[in-house]
C-alpha cells in the first residue's frame, strides 16, 4: 500500500528541491568541475529517459528523445570550437544547463523541437544530398585504408612466420650439432 505524503512534508521536499537548485546554480557559477557537471547533467536524465523511451511501446517519446541527442550533439560540436571563449563567461555554465534543462524539458515545445525544427531540420534537408555523397566518400576511402591496412598485418604476419620458422630451424641446427659435437668427445 503506498504510503500518504503530508502536506508539511510535500513543502518540505518542495523547499530542498529548491536550495539543491540554487546550490547547483552557484556551483555552476563559481564551483570546481562546473564544466563537468553542467555536461554530466545534460547527459545524464536524457540518457536515462532514453533508454526507458526505447524499452516502452510509444513511438512520440522515441522522438522526443533523438531530436534531443541531435540537438546535444549540434550544440556540442558547436561548444567544442567556443568553449575556450565562452567558457570565460561567468554564467556561462548556468546558462548552458539552463539550455540544456529547456532542451530536454517534458513538455512538447521544447528546446531540441524547437531548434531542431527551426534550424536543424531545414539545414539537413537543404544539404542531405551533398551530405551523402560526402559520406560515401569518406566510407570508401575507410574501407580501402582498412583493406589496405589488413594486407599489411598479413604480409607482417607472414613475415614474422617466416622469421620465427627460419630462427626455430637455426637453433635446431645450432642444437644437432652441439649434441654430436658432445657424443664425439666422448667417444674418444
Amino acid at each position: 500500500m503506498a504510503r500518504q505524503i503530508s502536506p508539511e512534508q510535500q513543502e518540505m521536499v518542495k523547499y530542498a528541491g529548491m536550495a539543491l537548485l540554487v546550490v547547483v546554480a552557484l556551483w555552476l557559477v563559481v564551483g570546481y568541475a562546473a564544466a563537468f557537471i553542467s555536461s554530466f547533467l545534460g547527459f545524464l536524465y536524457p540518457a536515462y529517459a532514453s533508454v526507458k523511451a526505447i524499452e516502452s511501446d510509444r513511438k512520440d517519446d522515441d522522438t522526443q528523445w533523438l531530436t534531443y541527442w541531435v540537438v546535444y550533439s549540434a550544440f556540442s560540436l558547436f561548444e567544442f570550437f567556443t568553449d575556450l571563449f565562452l567558457s570565460w563567461f561567468p554564467f556561462y555554465y548556468l546558462a548552458k544547463m539552463l539550455f540544456l534543462g529547456w532542451c530536454m524539458a517534458p513538455i512538447a515545445s521544447n528546446g531540441s523541437s524547437f531548434l531542431y525544427s527551426r534550424f536543424i531540420r531545414p539545414f539537413v534537408l537543404k544539404h542531405q544530398k551533398k551530405i551523402d555523397e560526402s559520406l560515401d566518400q569518406v566510407g570508401g576511402i575507410a574501407a580501402s585504408t582498412l583493406n589496405e591496412v589488413m594486407q599489411g598485418f598479413g604480409q607482417a604476419k607472414d613475415l614474422a612466420e617466416q622469421q620465427a620458422s627460419e630462427f626455430a630451424a637455426e637453433q635446431v641446427k645450432k642444437s644437432m650439432q652441439s649434441s654430436s659435437a658432445d657424443s664425439s668427445s666422448h667417444v674418444d
